[in-house]
């Protein structure tokens, strides 16, 4: 099943040519999710063949412009577009006041239900739950309430192996057995393990999204082993003084916090618009953490 993510914006608060501001796209099996959704968002969805009919739920982090100015523009092309199903939206207090303001103001009678989730943003608690995934927030250091998530996918089921299968199963025999349950022997099978017909599970996936921080080693146990994280790399650590001043984390910051999770995979993102080439981000993450990635408008992580 797949599990992916696509990036559409890597920028922090100014954009630049190239960069756009914090948007991503997570895809679990027929599922699709948006974290994010800074200014411009739907352009990009249009530019990299996201479409927003198959968004199942968006996640905001905080409030700051950079990440979630473009959610108004986004919902109301969705409702002009003929969407009816409703659409839940999980982030901090206060996001469901804007976008009902906005509504109103604007005389806006969405044709679809927006179902709102409030974060708290200093919890470590599950906020949102399907049959694919479950999302817990992260609670982030911030000037503002901000929450990261982390996305666990649901326990995967065994593959029976139809070369261990007898012929003539039902099939609600099948179904049990794709289940994970034994069949009893019935007259005209012998009994059937699960275990001797298929193959093990692959264990779930795992994707963390670390928005707007400051540097908290805290953090780390609860995205321990993560195959994914997404991490902010604002500055370069001779910025460090003006990180911790804007609550913001350095490439370096984010690459120990990798290495103190074992995560697999780090990818860097949040780029200040001082910097026009981004290599000395990615070194200096990489001498601490050589798995580290940039992220970049179009890039798609499969896990």
């Amino acid at each position: 099943m797949t599990f992916e993510l696509k990036i559409l914006g890597s920028a922090s608060a100014t954009p630049v040519v190239g960069r756009h501001p914090t948007a991503q796209v997570l895809t679990v099996g027929a599922s699709t999710y948006l974290i994010d959704c800074g200014e411009g968002a739907q352009w990009q969805m249009l530019e990299h063949r996201v479409r927003p009919h198959h968004l199942r739920a968006i996640f905001i982090s905080h409030l700051h412009g950079d990440h979630y100015f473009g959610l108004f523009g986004l919902l109301g092309t969705m409702h002009l577009q003929g969407r009816t199903q409703p659409l839940r939206i999980i982030g901090p207090p206060g996001l469901d006041e804007v976008l009902v303001t906005q509504a109103r103001v604007s005389n806006m009678h969405l044709a679809f239900t927006m179902e709102f989730t409030p974060v708290d943003t200093e919890a470590h608690a599950v906020v949102y739950e399907d049959e694919a995934i479950t999302v817990a927030s992260l609670p982030m250091r911030h000037r503002i309430p901000c929450a990261g998530y982390l996305f666990s996918e649901k326990p995967r089921r065994a593959n029976l192996l139809k070369e261990k299968l007898p012929p003539g199963l039902r099939p609600e025999q099948l179904a049990r057995l794709a289940q994970g349950e034994d069949l009893e022997a019935d007259g005209s099978y012998p009994a059937l393990r699960h275990a001797d017909v298929s193959t093990p599970a692959l264990p779930p996936r795992r994707y963390a999204f670390f928005s707007d921080t400051l540097y908290t080693p805290a953090l780390a146990p609860l995205i321990q082993g993560v195959d994914l994280l997404y991490h902010e790399a604002t500055f370069l650590e001779d910025l460090r003084e003006r990180a911790a001043q804007t609550h913001h984390s350095t490439a370096r910051q984010a690459a120990q916090i990798a290495s103190a999770a074992g995560v697999r995979r780090l990818l860097l993102g949040h780029f200040s618009s001082r910097y026009k080439a981004l290599e000395p981000l990615l070194h200096e993450a990489q001498a601490v953490f050589p798995a580290a990635e940039l992220a970049s408008e179009g890039l798609t992580v499969s896990v």
